[in-house]
């Protein structure tokens, strides 16, 4: 039997999670079906690419169900980090890199990774590196465009910097 890596999620993770998935279940799904009857009764639908894209639509839409249904499956809640200086998911790191500049991100699962808007994933290169380190350490980053280093400055609880909740 294969183990099941848990997917960390914050509450509002969570939540988005739920919600995508009964959009897709009970609006997105069944409007997609309608449409492909529609286009099924409107002739010799085994020639109409109109049928056929449909048809594709509705498998993506199976396939990310599955995808979310697995991920809520697998949901470890978290939440932010206590008041030591370690870093750990769920929490902000301010960091400063080599060239002097400041950057922010909050760790969190690959579920809720945004990265444009400073939520990293806990598995990507730059948060698997950051993870258990404390505040001064410097980390190299082993990153698909080569090394690059770090330096944290600080760890905080994670910071509501998204527009929804």
């Amino acid at each position: 039997m294969v183990s099941e890596q848990p997917i960390y999620v914050t509450k509002h993770g969570l939540a988005e999670l739920e919600n995508e998935l009964e959009t897709l279940r009970k609006v997105k799904r069944p409007q997609t079906i309608e449409q492909m009857q529609e286009a099924k009764n409107n002739g010799d639908w085994m020639d109409q690419t109109e049928y056929m894209l449909i048809e594709a639509e509705l498998a993506f839409l199976d396939g990310r169900i599955h995808e979310l249904q697995h991920a809520l499956d697998h949901a470890q809640l978290i939440s932010p980090g206590n008041d030591d200086d370690i870093v750990n998911i769920g929490e902000t790191v301010t960091l400063q890199n080599s060239d002097g500049e400041i950057e922010k991100y909050t760790i969190v699962g690959k579920a809720e990774a945004d990265p444009s808007e400073g939520y990293i994933s806990n598995e990507s290169p730059l948060g698997q590196a950051l993870l258990n380190h404390l505040v001064g350490d410097e980390i190299v980053v082993h990153a698909p465009v080569g090394e690059i280093q770090y330096r944290v400055l600080a760890v905080a609880p994670r910071q509501r910097n998204r527009s929804a909740t």
